[in-house]
């Protein structure tokens, strides 16, 4: 009686590890799957400057020229990323004088920060990338991130704490040689359609 129960303790044990390492592989395999699958904000800030490496094939006579693009960043700003986010995106889409036009007239702190990233742009445009004119470039890509933030104590009455957080973001903006393409306007009713369509157009991954 007693080896019979040893037997199926033993049996036991040795179902469940394979049950484990059967459910490890699958969890590995789906990891490296989804790996490969993932391109977030964050993956591809995090070497947003190796744009500017980038070596390109030579081109065909007949081929038009290729605009120089340039990738800058500011990180670790003492500002908010949700503030920073409105300026990104009112200069996104203008030409490289406008945009520092209008964060001429804008007296938040993160225009001016902004102001002075553009403007390193746009000498490494000059400088390094041969861009003839400096005023020939339109902001193509401008956006914002998190950065690091600091943890602090808050001390309150009677031997209470608080945790606060120094709040730090990234600056990221690309820039393009030529004149900024031209836009048509959309309506509320557009944007709705596109929207419902992007609703439709949802498929489940990993489904039958």
């Amino acid at each position: 009686m007693t080896a019979s129960m040893t037997g199926r303790g033993v049996a036991f044990l040795r179902n469940i590890s394979g049950l484990f390492q059967s459910r490890l592989q699958i969890v590995s395999g789906a990891s490296q799957q989804l790996t490969c699958l993932h391109t977030s904000t964050a993956l591809e800030s995090r070497h947003w400057e190796r744009g500017n490496l980038t070596v390109y094939p030579p081109q065909l006579p007949d081929e038009p020229r290729r605009p120089a693009e340039i990738y800058h960043c500011r990180r670790q700003i003492k500002y908010s990323k949700d503030k920073m986010w409105y300026l990104a995106k009112m200069i996104r889409g203008m030409s490289i004088d406008e945009a520092i036009a209008q964060l001429d007239f804008n007296d938040k702190k993160g225009a001016k920060v902004m102001k002075e990233v553009l403007l390193e742009a746009q000498d490494m445009a000059v400088r390094n990338h041969n861009v003839e004119y400096k005023s020939n470039l339109y902001v193509a890509e401008s956006f914002s991130g998190k950065g690091k933030y600091l943890k602090r104590i808050r001390y309150h009455g009677r031997g209470m704490f608080g945790i606060m957080d120094k709040v730090y973001c990234h600056y990221f903006v690309k820039l393009v040689e030529g004149s900024p393409p031209k836009t048509e306007p959309k309506t509320s009713f557009d944007q709705a359609k596109e929207y419902v369509q992007d609703l439709k157009n949802r498929t489940i991954i990993h489904s039958l």
